[in-house]
């Protein structure tokens, strides 16, 4: 594997239904079907990104071109939003208008789950092994899919910044639970008001949110641009207040079922997963791969440290890939 560089790659784009629900699908590398048993020259393995909340794909389209280019173009780098989080295009509505009834709460964390378990049933052979690289929320998804649907063939899963326990007992939780639990509402006219301005006035407020970061990924701006809907926010704010009820327990006994596959990455000044979360899981799990970042990234890495991300993964995994 090489070093991640600038050079072009192809970059393919969907918006698809999956379980009735809105889903956007960013894909990395020339490999756009990956369901057909039939296709010889479909590769050995998959890498998948959970996004965290917001659930946004855009948000990682630096990430996982970053990701490509350091594995040397040679596996597919997939990301896919949680259901209802991105903003579909014209002509698409949230959800799918059909009588059959796919799921009960598809917006909800464990409808989630589902989401992405259905989506990987319906888009990928099952001859084709994962590397489930999830984020935040993303992590506990990541966590349960392996729970739920122990016949994946997962080959490694990262787990970066990694919201699996007492989420409304960490220092963000602390202040974001009353808000998204029981003012979560609130927020949802000035939301549908700021829906209303141009374009170029949503992008030049996003800019101004994010002007205390030395660097800002671009493609950060233009996503969060979907977060002046109503539709999406809604659906972001009552998954993230599931989150703050059922994130409670850490599930040691998946993580121990599958501790050989697993890689932790937890964040030192993380006010959500705080390090004392760390330390209790390197306590409980010594012989885990449970690492404490020494780069100051942000839990939000992708605003603004994708590529140096990308590189550590690549360099993490280099051993084990060899071995396929």
């Amino acid at each position: 594997m090489r070093s991640v560089s600038e050079e072009p790659v192809p970059l393919h784009e969907e918006f698809i239904y999956c379980c009735g629900a809105a889903t956007h699908v960013l894909k990395c590398g020339p490999w756009k079907d990956l369901s057909k048993d039939e296709n010889k020259n479909l590769p050995r393995l998959l890498f998948m990104i959970i996004p965290g909340n917001p659930g946004l794909a855009g948000y990682y389209r630096t990430f996982i071109k970053a990701l490509y280019c350091g594995l040397n173009q040679q596996y597919p780098v997939w990301v896919v939003s949680h259901a209802g989080h991105c903003k579909p295009p014209s002509g698409m509505e949230m959800i799918e208008d059909t009588d059959i009834k796919e799921l009960e709460d598809v917006f909800g964390l464990s409808g989630q789950v589902e989401h992405k378990l259905n989506f990987l049933k319906k888009n990928v052979s099952k001859d084709v092994k994962l590397v489930l690289i999830a984020h935040s929320i993303g992590c506990y998804i990541a966590l349960e899919m392996m729970k739920r649907a122990s016949e994946l063939q997962v080959f490694r899963s990262v787990l970066l910044f990694p919201t699996i326990e007492r989420m409304a007992q960490s220092p963000q939780g602390k202040l974001m639970t009353p808000l998204l639990c029981k003012l979560r509402y609130a927020l949802y006219m000035p939301v549908y008001l700021l829906s209303f301005l141009p374009e170029a006035v949503k992008a030049s407020l996003v800019r101004f949110a994010l002007r205390g970061m030395k660097t800002c990924d671009e493609s950060s701006i233009t996503t969060s641009v979907n977060l002046f809907s109503v539709d999406c926010v809604a659906n972001i704010l009552y998954m993230a207040s599931q989150e703050m009820m059922k994130v409670v327990e850490r599930d040691s006994t998946t993580i121990k079922q599958n501790l050989k596959k697993l890689i932790f990455y937890y964040g030192t000044g993380d006010s959500w997963c705080p390090q004392n979360y760390y330390d209790e899981i390197k306590m409980d799990f010594p012989d885990g791969d449970i690492r404490l970042c020494e780069k100051g990234l942000r839990h939000a890495f992708v605003l603004d440290a994708s590529k140096e991300m990308a590189a550590m993964i690549t360099d993490w995994l280099r051993d084990d890939l060899t071995k396929l």
